[in-house]
C-alpha cells in the first residue's frame, strides 16, 4: 500500500494552498511605505555608441524623482562571470566588464542606459520618453561565424575577433581522437542548431530597492533563485559595500528555469536609486522587457562526429561549436557550454575516445546563460542526433545501436574520457522499461493506421544522462569556478517539539516546502505539519547557493539530513542523562529515544522541552538549546538518467506535427515525493517539445530581435503536448549522498528534443523521403514541408 506520509509519499504540496487561493506574495505584491517607481530606458539599436544623454527636459517633468544613467555608475565594478575559462592554448578568457546601465556603446536592443525614478510608473514612463539621447548607429553583429571572422566589427572594442575563449577538453585527447577517426571504418558527420530560446517564466523579474539613512543598511526584495549570491555579487563586485549591509529577500517566485539564478543591472539600479532618494524604489518589468533583457537560453552551433565500427561499435566522438554568450557574460555563462556540456558529450556510452571544441562568441544579441538543463539538453540533443543518422546510414537498428554501446552495470564506478566518474546507473533496465511502457512491439500498427489517415508516423529515441549538484567545490575550483558550490541548513528545534528548517535552497515551483518537511519529518518520526521550511531571505538562513542544476535534495537536502543527525546525537545525550543510561544504550526511532532492550523512553517533544527547560540537564556537560547548522559539499555530480520514446504524426501536406505520445523511464536515485517528481518530469518534456517544434528566439541582420511578444513566439499549450507515461521504478541510488538521491529536474527538457526530432525525421524516412536527414529545431511545419518538397 502507498505511504500516505514520510520519504516516498505522494504528499500533497503544501504551498499551493496559498498559491490557488491567490495568497502567494510575491516581489510585484510587496509595497512599501513611500515608494517611487522605476522606469528602465532601452536601447532600440543593437550596436551603438553613445554621443549624449540629455536628461534635462524629463528630469522637469512632473513627479519626476531622479534620472540616472551609466555615467552615475561608472565608477562601480561590473557583473562578473563566475566561472573562469582559459581556451586550449592557455590563453585567459576575455572578460569585458558589465556595468549597471550601458556606458560609451549599448551593445544589444533592450541594453538599458539609462533609469528614470517618479512618484508613479506613468510618470516614469512620461519622462523616460522625453529624454534626448543621440547615438551613432553601428553594424549589429548577430551571426556567430561572421563575428569570429569579422576582427574590424567588434561588440567590445579591447577584443579583436568576439571570441571569449577557445575551449578544448579534454586537449590531451585530441591526437588519439583525431588518429581514431582517420582508421575508422565508417564515420557521420552531423551539423545542426541547438536553438536559441527565452526562459518566459510565468512571473517577470521585480526588484524593490530600499536603503535605511539611519543604519546604513541596504534592503533587495527581488525574484531570484540565487539570494545570498546576488547579495555576494552586488555588495563584493558591483557596489562594493560591506554583504553585512546588505538583505535580500526572495519571496514567492513565480517559475524561473535558471534566468533568475543570476543578478541583473536593476537590482543594483534600484538599490543606487533608493540610497540616492532615502525611499524605497519598485520595479517589476513588462513582458517585452523579459523578452529583450531576461538572459536567453542554447543557441549553439555546433558540428558533431562519430566513428564508428561497421557493426555500430563507438570508436571516437568529437565536436566543434560556436556558442552565443551574448553582447555581455552573464554570471554562468562560461560554463554552461565548457563543464556543463563538455563533459557530458560521452553520455551514457562507453565511448573510449571524445573531444570537444568550444568556441563562445560575443554577438550583439541578449546575453545568453543557463536555461533549464544548461549544457546538457545541448549535449545530449548533438549525441542522440549523431547517433540515430548513424543508425540510419549503417543500416542498423536505433535500440540495438544504443544498447551495444551502453555503459554495462559491471563497469560502475565508470570513468569517461571526458572527466566525468558516474557512479552508478542502469542504462539497460531504463531502456527496457521505456520499450514496455511504450509499447514499442505495437509501433508498427499503429503506424498503419496513421498511413490511413493520410499520415506518416514515426518512433523516436533518446538514451540520455546528466550531471546535477554540480561539486565539488574543490575540484570546480580548480575548473575556474570563483564561488563554492556547497549548501548549508540550520534545524532549530523549538521547545515544544515543532521544527524550523532555514535553507539555502529556493523554491520557484519545486515543492521544496513539502518535500523538505517530508525528510525532516520522517527521520525525527513527527508529523510533517510540524516542520517548517525557511527560505529565501539572507537574513534568516545560512549562507546557501540557491537552486539551479537539480542540486536542491542532493546539496542542500543532504545538509538537512546531516543538520538532523547532529540534532538526534545530541538528543540522545540529553536523554542518556534522563534516563539514567549510557549514551551508546540510547537508540532513536519513530520519534522516541529508548534505551535498548527496555521500556524506558523519551519522546522527541520530551527532549526537546528538556533542552530548553533544562532543570534535569547536564550542564556541565552540554549546552542549552537543540539547533545545529550543517554545511554540505558533495563528493561528486549526481547521475540521473534514463530513455525516453515520442512518436508523431506529419501531414505530409502541410508539414504538420503532432506528437501523439510520449514515454519516460528515468533512474532518478531514491524518489522522496513521486507525485512531485512526476509533475517535474511532466514540465520538462513540455519545454522540451516547445524547443523541438515551436519555439525560436530570431534577430535579423541589423540586431532586432523579431520574436519579441507571444504575438511571435510560440509558446507550447495545452493541445501540443499529449499526456505522458512517465515511470521512476529504475532506481539505482547515488552513493555519495545520504537520500541517495540524483536529482529530476530538468531531465524532460533533457531528453525530449531529440526524441522528438528523432520522431519527425523517423515519420519522413518511413513515408519514404529518404533524401531528408536532418531538420534543424524548430521542426515547424514550413520547415518540415521545405525539406519534403526538397
Amino acid at each position: 500500500m502507498p505511504k500516505d506520509h514520510g520519504i516516498g509519499a505522494s504528499v500533497k504540496r503544501r504551498e499551493d494552498i496559498r498559491f490557488l487561493t491567490g495568497k502567494g506574495r510575491y516581489t510585484a505584491d510587496i509595497n512599501l511605505r513611500g515608494q517611487a517607481f522605476a522606469f528602465f530606458v532601452r536601447s532600440e539599436m543593437a550596436h551603438a555608441t553613445i554621443n549624449k544623454i540629455d536628461t534635462t527636459a524629463a528630469a522637469a517633468m512632473p513627479g519626476v524623482l531622479a534620472i540616472m544613467t551609466g555615467a552615475d555608475f561608472a565608477g562601480m565594478g561590473g557583473n562578473p562571470a563566475g566561472w573562469y575559462i582559459n581556451s586550449r592554448d592557455g590563453a585567459t578568457m576575455k572578460e569585458p566588464k558589465r556595468p549597471v546601465l550601458a556606458h560609451g556603446k549599448v551593445r544589444h536592443v533592450g541594453d538599458a542606459y539609462a533609469v528614470v525614478v517618479a512618484e508613479t510608473l506613468e510618470q516614469a514612463k512620461d519622462a523616460a520618453a522625453a529624454i534626448d539621447a543621440d547615438f551613432t548607429e553601428l553594424p549589429a553583429i548577430v551571426n556567430m561565424a561572421d563575428a569570429v571572422a569579422n576582427a574590424a566589427n567588434r561588440v567590445h572594442d579591447e577584443i579583436d575577433n568576439n571570441v571569449c575563449f577557445d575551449w578544448g577538453w579534454i586537449e590531451d585527447n585530441r591526437a588519439a581522437v583525431d588518429a581514431a577517426f582517420a582508421s575508422a571504418a565508417h564515420v557521420t558527420t552531423l551539423e545542426l542548431v541547438n536553438n536559441r530560446l527565452v526562459p518566459n517564466a510565468m512571473e517577470p523579474r521585480a526588484s524593490i530597492g530600499d536603503f535605511d539613512p539611519g543604519t546604513g543598511d541596504y534592503k533587495l526584495y527581488t525574484t531570484s533563485q540565487n539570494p545570498h549570491l546576488t547579495r555576494l555579487l552586488i555588495a563584493a563586485f558591483v557596489m562594493g559595500i560591506p554583504e553585512n549591509k546588505l538583505t535580500v529577500i526572495a519571496p514567492d517566485v513565480g517559475g524561473g528555469f535558471g534566468s533568475k539564478i543570476y543578478h541583473y543591472g536593476e537590482e543594483a539600479a534600484v538599490l543606487a536609486a533608493s540610497k540616492a532618494l532615502n525611499r524605497p524604489v519598485k520595479w517589476v518589468a513588462e513582458r517585452t522587457e523579459s523578452f529583450l533583457s531576461d538572459a536567453h537560453g542554447r543557441d549553439h552551433v555546433t558540428k558533431i562526429q562519430l566513428a564508428l565500427e561497421k557493426d555500430g561499435t563507438f570508436l571516437a566522438l568529437r565536436t566543434e561549436t560556436l556558442a552565443n554568450v551574448g553582447a555581455y557574460l552573464s554570471n554562468f555563462a562560461t560554463v554552461t557550454p565548457t563543464f556543463l556540456h563538455g563533459t557530458l558529450m560521452a553520455g551514457p556510452y562507453k565511448t573510449p575516445l571524445v573531444y570537444v571544441n568550444v568556441k563562445a562568441v560575443f554577438t550583439n544579441t541578449t546575453p545568453v546563460d543557463a536555461y533549464r538543463g544548461a549544457g546538457r539538453p545541448e549535449a545530449t540533443y548533438s549525441i542522440e542526433r549523431v547517433i540515430d543518422m548513424a543508425a540510419d546510414e549503417l543500416g542498423l537498428d536505433k535500440v540495438e545501436i544504443r544498447r551495444k554501446n551502453f555503459i554495462t552495470t559491471d563497469m560502475f564506478p565508470y570513468t569517461t574520457p571526458v572527466g566525468l566518474v558516474y557512479d552508478t546507473g542502469n542504462y539497460q533496465a531504463t531502456l527496457e522499461k521505456m520499450i514496455e511502457l511504450g509499447d514499442l512491439a505495437g509501433f508498427e500498427a499503429r503506424a498503419a493506421a496513421s498511413k490511413a489517415k493520410g499520415k506518416l508516423r514515426g518512433l523516436g529515441l533518446s538514451t540520455w544522462i546528466e550531471a546535477c549538484g554540480i561539486a565539488p567545490s574543490h575540484l570546480v575550483g580548480v575548473l575556474g569556478a570563483r564561488v563554492g558550490l556547497f549548501d548549508a541548513a540550520t534545524v532549530r528545534v523549538n521547545a515544544t517539539g515543532s521544527i524550523s528548517v532555514m535553507t539555502g535552497a529556493h523554491s520557484h515551483g519545486q515543492g521544496h516546502e513539502t518535500v523538505f518537511a517530508q525528510i525532516v519529518a520522517e527521520r525525527l518520526g513527527i508529523p510533517e505539519a510540524s516542520v517548517d521550511i525557511v527560505h529565501g531571505d539572507t537574513s534568516k538562513i545560512p549562507f546557501g547557493m540557491g537552486s539551479y542544476g537539480s542540486r536542491s535534495l542532493a546539496v542542500a537536502g543532504s545538509a538537512m539530513v546531516k543538520a538532523v543527525d547532529k540534532i538526534i546525537a545530541k538528543g540522545k545525550k540529553i536523554a542518556a542523562h534522563m534516563l539514567e543510561a549510557a549514551e551508546g544504550d540510547i537508540v532513536f526511532e519513530d520519534g522516541k529515544f529508548q534505551v535498548t532492550g527496555t521500556d524506558k523512553a523519551k519522546t522527541f517533544g520530551e527532549i526537546a522541552f528538556s533542552a530548553y527547560v533544562p532543570h534535569n540537564y547536564p550542564l556541565e556537560t552540554l549546552e542549552p538549546g537543540l539547533e545545529e547548522t550543517s554545511f554540505y559539499d558533495p563528493a561528486n555530480f549526481t547521475y540521473p538518467a534514463g530513455a525516453y520514446a515520442c512518436e508523431v504524426e506529419v501531414d505530409p501536406e502541410t508539414g504538420q506535427v503532432s506528437v501523439c505520445s510520449f514515454t519516460c523511464a528515468d533512474d532518478f536515485g531514491n524518489v522522496m515525493n513521486p507525485m512531485i517528481v512526476e509533475g517535474q518530469v511532466h514540465g520538462g518534456v513540455g519545454q522540451g517539445i516547445g524547443q523541438a517544434l515551436l519555439e525560436n528566439t530570431s534577430y535579423d541582420e541589423n540586431g532586432q530581435l523579431l520574436s519579441g511578444s507571444y504575438m511571435d513566439y510560440a509558446m507550447p499549450r495545452a493541445e501540443d503536448v499529449p499526456f505522458y507515461t512517465v515511470d521512476h521504478s529504475c532506481v539505482t541510488a547515488c552513493t555519495h549522498n545520504p537520500l541517495g538521491v540524483k536529482g529530476c529536474g530538468e531531465a524532460g527538457a533533457i531528453g525530449s528534443p531529440p526524441a522528438v526530432v528523432n520522431a519527425v525525421i523517423d515519420a519522413l524516412q518511413r513515408g519514404g523521403y529518404k533524401h531528408v536527414k536532418h531538420i534543424d529545431m524548430p521542426v515547424s511545419p514550413a520547415r518540415v514541408w521545405a525539406a519534403i518538397n526538397g
